[in-house]
């Protein structure tokens, strides 16, 4: 057996194209004002970056799962800077599959160029070391 359709009165249908969709609901966000009196400006939604406009990054080289302890460091720092989390409070399992995410960050070109430029040194764990060194950073007991 068929499936029984439901069917709008002509009135009905007719009253829906007349009318424009959701005109009574609408606010007009242009009569608002902001705290120095000027209106404020439309509410736009962000466009996705085009290849053309993401940044020029010298010696750019994109990245695979292969590439984990070859950007370690790079990695940590994103770890620490975006997620809040440490290298060292990951499993092996989880820190793989949160360095997936960090190679599709890098290959799309949407994190800061100090990651392209190379980290040095990356923060590891939580722990305070309370290491003391005299000015030439030689370590004193």
């Amino acid at each position: 057996m068929g499936k029984s359709k439901k069917r709008r009165s002509p009135a009905t249908a007719a009253a829906s194209e007349d009318e424009p969709r959701s005109s009574s609901n609408k606010k007009h966000k242009d009569s608002r004002k902001s705290s120095d009196g000027k209106p404020e400006e439309k509410h736009r939604h962000k466009h996705k970056r085009h290849k053309r406009d993401r940044p020029e990054i010298s010696n750019f080289k994109e990245l695979s799962d292969a590439d984990y302890f070859l950007k370690n460091n790079e990695f940590a720092t994103w770890l620490k800077d975006e997620r809040d989390t440490f290298f060292s409070d990951l499993s092996s399992e989880s820190a793989r599959k949160l360095f997936s995410e960090f190679v599709k960050a890098w290959n799309k070109k949407k994190l800061d160029s100090r990651y392209y430029d190379g980290i040095v040194t990356a923060p590891r764990s939580s722990h305070n070391w309370k290491i003391k060194s005299d000015a030439k950073g030689t370590c004193i007991k």
